[in-house]
């Protein structure tokens, strides 16, 4: 049984702060739109793209008749979710065998709707693809799209987004107010100085400021900012020295994109050092997040606030040491001593192995096993495995031969002086054992009884062990991350160790000195759980994070620019980004398998509601886990666990495509991997693929059994059962489920899937016939949902009660039961499950004479059926079952009559149609006008128990005034179609046939 969660707000973003007035550009875009359906506008990042779009949206709202949907594509990365994020917007949930996009055009054929797709730029082909499907396959939806790219379509227009106009600052500014640029700066500098405005004395300053950011919106915004602590010409001071930085002395020289640039670098800056870890951090989050999840993906670990070029100067940290120093190279690049791709010089804080604090005689076998501490020898270097100096041998072929070859190569290995390449090597050095006498210090002269520093260690590597062709590649590795050409991280002295104890001391610009004193620890903290907080608060006040409001917690997010730049600045410090990525992975996976665990119980809207919100990080933790090498199990785990998620919330489409690829990533035979097979299984049957999807289950019950787990083995049957149910195999379903519900629930089975197994048994003995069974199986199980206080299951067996006594022909249950259940299901968003239940409760409505509201309700459940499958998946009992409600209403009632009906039943929304089901009685219909003895139409009298909303009021007001439909339109300024529509729906409520008796029934109520 699927379903579908509430979705997230898909209508136009909410603004949070004011909009700077763009008029030319709102009226091109709205002009646009009305000659081509397509639009795309182009710009840089941070030029207010989004932001103009929405405005143009909205503006244009009133003539799509299907409304406006927001599809948000910056937390997206995988091409093929693009058709299911479009799908998700539009309220659609397609459970048919069709490809997705081919199902998303059929679902959207006869709709008026305007489609804004934002952030396209990352997606191209997939956007252009999805585009060109919608124009080709409707007529009535336009597309707004936005991106740094256009989608390279014959009929896309094209609407370029400038920077904001800036003034002359030497020229006449006594209208600068009517500048955008100068009124944006004005207006978030008055949110963080109150009382600022534009005045003579500074319009100048202001404008000059402006025009050295560009006009960019986001520029402006991020260093008005700033005003919290300077004015504006200490502001303008400092933007100016951060220009002449970039460009070498003249800021007219900067591009714009490094204008952007540079501001975001200044904003970085300003920030503390925990802000900018955290800031980076939670650049790996995809979409909004709330202030558990920051915290479990920022704290935890050592990292450097800055990940910059690593200079020679830097290297030890107390004074200056040549690269000379080691051992004449030209260099090296030093992430390349660690040999993998964890634990570089550069970010030896952040490793999740060997980091600086091994240096001091941590717990970690790092530096200090350099001095024979806790009696290690050279050996204890590798860091436990991790890439200590033993892994020098494996940087880039470099120096290879002066290391044993064994996968975690102590220092005992370089034992023989033809393995050094020439060198006199190291004599005395027992396998397993300490450093004795005899090792080189640096420059090659021998000090019997010393260790070596780390230049001489580099100087058998690169000076005489690499060939300059091969150093010079070497060389070229630096600069990814944190090599030459970054800045040294901040509050750092140095990339690598100076004067480690014991070993040779080095000497300022030699490479032989130093002092011999513990190099320093790393100036950034272990970041701590409460730390995150103050670090969001710090970035909300600097406007790097946006604040968003939800119904039951606070969300942050990143903008897409800031995200980015986050992004980048991460991946600077090695080892950071995956490790980050992998921290936020297991906090979804711990999200997901803690609502796994409840979703049992009385929580289960809030459970939709906090999943719905975090999708986007979920795809990317799934992503994540898909695409880098020994994290796929995780991610098998994280999309198994997500089954109720991908099944009773709507999304059986996104969860096969991620099960799929974790099963593909995953083929050993683990319990992850029979809990996949048999939620692709169930999914698939959802999208009507059954003999797949049985194959799936049968193969995930044969893995359980190997496995001797009782659980999966017990989930598996169940997905088996509902498939054979389906495939209308009814004596067989029936023992199936017999077996099942005899047995009781086994050690691990979920009650959720337990609570099913008797739904379907319930099932399948009301289509056998045996009613009374089937409502003594749901009695039992509804029992068992009202002691967890459960509310999805207990919707299917509220439904199986209906159904059973419809087999009874008690009606007056059946429609009691029913409504029970749709109430239900419209809390937890169940839109297939709300279906099912509108075809029920018409069917009954025809037994109990209620034609029109039988009419009116064929009218909305077939209108939500056309978001799922509009031939209810092919199913004979389904379709003969409408078939024979749609004929009883017909013979019923006249042709007109119950067209007006079904009309007025397509035309409701989804809760509008769940509240006239439960609330309209079916022994009551809506009084019309008397008919005379012809049967036609006479003088309509008062009527009792019509509402007609506030718009319909209105409409009606206007038709008594005489008003035809396109009068009616201006007036109200909306679409003719939606006057059409509001007429429509007033002549089906009032039961009238013409505007004369609107128009008599409104004078009659007066």
């Amino acid at each position: 049984m699927g379903g579908s969660a509430p979705r997230r707000d898909h209508q136009l973003p909410v603004e949070t702060t004011s909009f700077v007035d763009r008029r030319g550009e709102l009226a091109a875009g709205r002009e646009l739109l009305t000659r081509t359906r397509l639009v795309t506008l182009t710009g840089p990042g941070g030029v207010g793209k989004t932001r103009l779009a929405a405005r143009i949206a909205a503006a244009v709202r009133r003539t799509f008749p299907d409304g406006v949907r927001y599809v948000h594509l910056s937390g997206l990365d995988d091409p093929e979710l693009v058709p299911l994020a479009a799908a998700d917007a539009l309220d659609l949930h397609d459970h048919s065998a069709r490809p997705p996009l081919q199902a998303l055009v059929e679902r959207v054929r006869d709709r008026r709707l305007l489609l804004l797709i934002d952030n396209c730029e990352h997606l191209l082909p997939a956007c252009a693809e999805l585009a060109a499907a919608l124009l080709h396959g409707t007529t009535g939806v336009r597309i707004l799209a936005t991106s740094r790219h256009r989608l390279g379509l014959t009929e896309e227009h094209l609407l370029d987004v400038r920077p904001l106009p800036v003034p002359d600052p030497d020229g006449d500014l006594s209208a600068a107010e009517g500048y955008p640029a100068l009124a944006l700066f004005a207006d978030r500098a008055a949110a963080v100085v109150p009382g600022f405005r534009l005045t003579a004395a500074n319009r100048a300053a202001v404008a000059r400021l402006c025009r050295r950011l560009d006009g960019l919106p986001l520029a402006i915004e991020l260093a008005a900012v700033r005003m919290r602590v300077l004015d504006v010409d200490q502001l303008l001071d400092r933007l100016d020295d951060r220009y002449r930085l970039l460009t070498g002395g003249s800021p007219a020289a900067l591009p714009r994109h490094q204008t952007l640039r540079a501001a975001v670098d200044w904003s970085h800056e300003l920030c503390t050092e925990r802000e900018r870890l955290v800031w980076a951090r939670l650049s790996v989050l995809a979409g909004s997040f709330d202030l558990e999840t920051a915290e479990a993906v920022c704290a935890g670990g050592e990292g450097l606030a800055e990940a910059g070029p690593l200079r020679p100067e830097g290297v030890v940290g107390a004074g200056r040491v040549g690269w000379e120093g080691v051992a004449g190279a030209d260099g090296v690049g030093w992430e390349g001593v660690a040999g993998a791709d964890r634990a570089g010089w550069a970010g030896v804080a952040g490793a999740d192995g060997a980091g600086w604090e091994g240096v001091t005689g941590a717990d970690r076998a790092g530096w200090a096993g350099m001095a024979g501490a806790d009696g290690a020898g050279w050996e204890g270097v590798t860091g436990a495995g991790r890439a200590g100096w033993a892994g020098v041998a494996g940087a880039d072929g470099a120096g290879r031969e002066g290391v044993a070859g064994a996968d975690r190569p102590g220092w005992e290995g370089v034992t023989a002086a033809d393995r050094a390449g020439g060198n006199e090597a190291a004599r005395g050095v027992r396998t397993g054992g300490e450093v004795t006498a005899g090792v080189l210090p640096a420059g090659g002269a021998s000090r019997p009884g010393e260790s070596r520093g780390e230049s001489s260690l580099l100087a058998d590597r690169v000076g005489r062990g690499v060939p300059p062709r091969e150093r010079g590649r070497a060389w070229g590795l630096v600069g990814e991350a944190g090599g030459l050409g970054a800045e040294p991280a901040v509050g750092s002295r140095g990339g690598a160790p100076g004067g480690v104890e014991g070993a040779a001391p080095l000497e300022d610009g030699t490479g032989r000195g130093g002092g011999g004193e513990k190099p320093p620890a790393p100036t950034t903290p272990r970041i701590h759980p409460h730390d995150v907080l103050d670090a969001i608060v710090g970035l909300v006040d600097k406007s790097v994070l946006c604040r968003e409001s939800a119904p039951d917690t606070t969300r942050y997010r990143l903008l897409d620019t800031l995200r980015h730049y986050g992004l980048e600045r991460l991946r600077r410090l090695p080892g950071e980004e995956p490790a980050a990525r992998r921290r936020q992975r297991d906090w979804m996976l711990h999200r997901a398998a803690t609502c796994e665990s409840t979703w049992f119980g009385p929580g289960q809207r809030q459970i939709v509601a906090r999943l719905r919100a975090d999708q986007d990080n979920l795809r990317a933790a799934l992503d994540f886990s898909l695409t880098t090498p020994g994290e796929h199990l995780p991610g098998l785990r994280l999309a198994g666990t997500l089954w109720f998620y991908w099944h009773a919330c709507g999304a059986p489409r996104e969860g096969r495509h991620w099960l799929d690829r974790a099963l593909a990533a995953n083929p050993e035979p683990t319990r992850e991997r029979a809990r996949g097979l048999w939620i692709a299984g169930l999914l698939a049957a959802a999208t009507h693929d059954l003999t797949a999807g049985l194959a799936r289950a049968r193969d995930a019950h044969a893995l359980a059994r190997v496995l001797d787990d009782e659980a999966e083995a017990a989930h598996a049957e169940y997905a088996i059962g509902v498939i054979t149910l389906f495939l209308d195999d009814l004596p067989t379903a029936l023992k199936h489920f017999e077996a099942s519900v005899a047995r009781g629930p086994v050690p691990g089975q979920h009650l959720s899937l337990h609570g099913l197994d008797q739904v379907e048994l319930a099932c399948a003995l009301g289509f056998l016939g045996e009613a009374d069974r089937a409502v003594e199986v749901c009695e039992r199980a509804r029992q068992m949902c009202e002691r967890h206080g459960e509310e999805w299951v207990h919707s299917y067996v509220l439904r199986m009660l209906a159904l059973a006594h419809t087999v009874q022909r008690d009606w007056r249950r059946a429609e009691h039961h029913a409504r029970q259940a749709l109430r239900l299901k419209l809390a937890v968003h169940d839109v297939l499950g709300i279906a099912l239940t509108l075809d029920l409760l018409a069917g009954v409505a025809t037994q109990t004479g209620a034609h029109e509201r039988a009419a009116v309700l064929l009218g909305t459940a077939d209108r939500t059926w056309s978001a799922i499958d509009r031939d209810r998946w092919g199913s004979a009992a389904l379709n003969a079952a409408r078939h024979d409600t749609e004929t009883r209403a017909r013979a019923a009632l006249d042709g007109p009559a119950f067209r007006r009906a079904y009309e007025r039943g397509t035309a409701l929304g989804l809760t509008e149609s769940v509240d006239y089901a439960i609330n309209t009685a079916t022994s009551t219909t809506v009084t019309t006008a008397p008919r005379t003895a012809n049967g036609r139409p006479g003088s309509p009298r008062p009527t009792t128990g019509v509402h007609l909303t506030r718009r319909e009021t209105e409409v009606a007001e206007l038709v008594a005034q005489g008003l035809a439909n396109q009068q009616i339109a201006d007036r109200l300024v909306i679409a003719r179609r939606t006057a059409e529509g509001h007429v429509e729906r007033i002549l089906g409520k009032l039961g009238f046939s013409n505007r004369s008796q609107i128009a008599a029934w409104v004078a009659a109520q007066r």
